[in-house]
């Protein structure tokens, strides 16, 4: 579990760095208080940039690993164009990797791959992702498969083999998505 509590309010998340896939401007990661988090504290992504094709990027630092069970609870606060969450697994760099995310604009949540820089949708469910309320979203990789979980249920599980090797564990947003992060674990599996 990444320990959120002991972060410093108005700082960026220690133990992370930061990056971006597509255009626009940077993401704004902060350390937020949010009495309706487990530990009243939250790591929020707050720019509000419009561009589409924008997706920040909070990296922790210190990991990389293969095979992976990452879990975390989210809450989209706001956006016009996207209200979404998500998480990266075997991130090589800020335009390789896998996501799981949800979107509350969208009712949905989808498994993509992203190569060099160029998104694509491997797998996905419709489903209610209801705005400001706590949702878990888990992604679990072992070898070439997925598998991806919403508030405590399996979606689908997926195949794929783009990435093999270990890379990083990473919090993703899109475009003007303000979301709220909350009991980050990350589990190396064997």
């Amino acid at each position: 579990m990444i320990a959120i509590d002991r972060m410093t309010p108005g700082s960026p998340p220690a133990g992370f760095s930061f990056a971006r896939t597509g255009q626009g401007s940077e993401g704004k990661w902060t350390v937020t208080e949010d009495r309706t988090a487990a530990a009243g504290k939250v790591i929020e992504q707050t720019s509000t940039d419009r561009t589409d094709y924008r997706f920040p990027l909070a990296i922790h630092e210190n990991l990389s690993a293969a095979n992976v069970d990452v879990e975390v609870r989210f809450k989209a606060v706001a956006g016009k164009t996207d209200q979404a969450g998500g998480i990266a697994v075997r991130l090589l760099d800020a335009d390789n990797y896998y996501v799981a995310r949800a979107n509350a604009l969208e009712d949905n949540v989808r498994f993509y791959r992203v190569v060099a820089g160029r998104r694509e949708q491997l797998d996905g469910a419709n489903l209610r992702v209801s705005p400001n309320e706590w949702h878990t979203l888990g992604l679990r990789a072992e070898g070439q498969r997925f598998t991806v979980s919403f508030d405590g249920k399996k979606l689908f599980s997926a195949t794929d083999k783009t990435f093999a090797e270990a890379g990083g564990v990473a919090l993703w947003t899109k475009s003007d998505s303000v979301t709220r992060f909350d009991q980050f674990k990350i589990t190396v599996l064997p």
